[in-house]
């Protein structure tokens, strides 16, 4: 069977009357299993949650402009590695600089990086 467009669904709908659409819910409801009530008021939460984005995310530096020892810097100051490790981290580009963090610490972490003139990737 060919699959119908909503927008034929919903002229076809318009149609109907009140108590043809009622019987029509409640076959729906009957046929799949379902409560019209329930699916309503779960669509928007679902849709509010994919509109948040990721809960965790990735911080990486692609380059830098300006001084490495900045770089390197900024760099110990977000991981608190030692020096020495975060010149390791810095030499080694493109370099995962935190993982699975929020979206909020991961553009503070942005910004501090960036002020330190690095290419920045939030992933």
């Amino acid at each position: 069977m060919a699959k119908i467009a909503k927008e034929d669904i919903i002229a076809s709908l318009k149609e109907y009357t009140v108590v043809e659409l009622f019987d029509l819910v409640k076959a729906i409801e009957e046929e799949f299993g379902v409560k019209a009530a329930a699916a309503a008021a779960a669509a928007p939460a679902a849709a509010a949650k994919a509109a948040e984005g990721p809960s965790e995310v990735t911080v990486s530096i692609t380059a830098f402009t300006g001084s490495k020892v900045a770089v390197i810097k900024a760099v110990q100051g977000i991981t608190g590695l030692s020096l020495m490790d975060a010149k390791k981290l810095v030499d080694t580009l493109p370099a995962k600089i935190k993982e699975k963090i929020s979206p909020t610490e991961a553009e503070e972490i942005k910004k501090k990086l960036e002020e330190a003139t690095c290419t920045v990737e939030v992933k």
